[in-house]
């Protein structure tokens, strides 16, 4: 999994009013947990929001007035109008203890339904897994070359290095070609014209012996 760094400065007050004193000075509230005491700090929006926007999932650095935590972002609330963050959750690391998180799916290749026509659809686009932090990867990968149209990738067909387990339904649907009218009926002409090439060359073969 990708890593990123954080600076945070701890807060020496927690509430409403602190927190809206926070926002006002272009800074996030946040609170890390999970491996003993709450630590309750703010990092610039500006370096949040880079972090939530990206597409990628990332183990982050956090720097709280000298002292390193590692964690990853477990919730996060976004204001209604305007989607600034107003308060992101961490849950700290520990290199012993696996984690749950959802990682992007991304695939590689170029499908063969997709060049006869087919229509490439990623209905789950993050997938939940739980392992330890090391064995986390950045993604799910998946190799789309041998897909044709009407056929799909399921969960169960997916395989995990190290500690990593998918935490989603073996029959989920991750990636699949679906059919198109187009797509059908270049199919079909294309087998039906084989099978016709097919035919007249037997039936010239036949006549080429009769005429022996």
């Amino acid at each position: 999994m990708k890593k990123a760094q954080l600076s945070g400065s701890l807060r020496a007050n927690v509430g409403k009013k602190d927190a809206k004193a926070v926002r006002n000075a272009g800074r996030v509230p946040c609170v890390l947990y999970g491996t003993g005491e709450q630590i309750h700090f703010s990092v610039r929006s500006v370096d949040m929001e880079k972090l939530i926007f990206s597409p990628d999932v990332f183990q982050i650095e956090i720097d709280l007035d000298g002292t390193k935590k590692m964690a990853i972002i477990q919730e996060k609330q976004m204001h209604p109008v305007t989607d600034k963050p107003r308060h992101i959750d961490f849950l700290e690391l520990d290199d012993k203890r696996p984690v749950k998180v959802s990682l992007p799916v991304r695939t590689t290749g170029a499908s063969i339904g997709v060049m006869n026509g087919g229509r490439l659809r990623v209905p789950n686009r993050s997938l939940r897994v739980l392992g330890l932090p090391a064995d986390l990867p950045e993604s799910i990968t998946i190799d789309i070359t041998d897909l044709r149209i009407g056929t799909s990738v399921r969960v169960s067909g997916l395989e995990l290095e190290g500690s990593v387990t998918l935490l989603e339904p073996s029959e989920a649907v991750v990636v699949g070609v679906k059919m198109a009218r187009g797509a059908s009926e270049d199919e079909e002409e294309a087998e039906g014209a084989e099978g016709e090439e097919g035919a007249e060359g037997e039936g010239a073969e036949g006549e080429a012996k009769d005429g022996e």
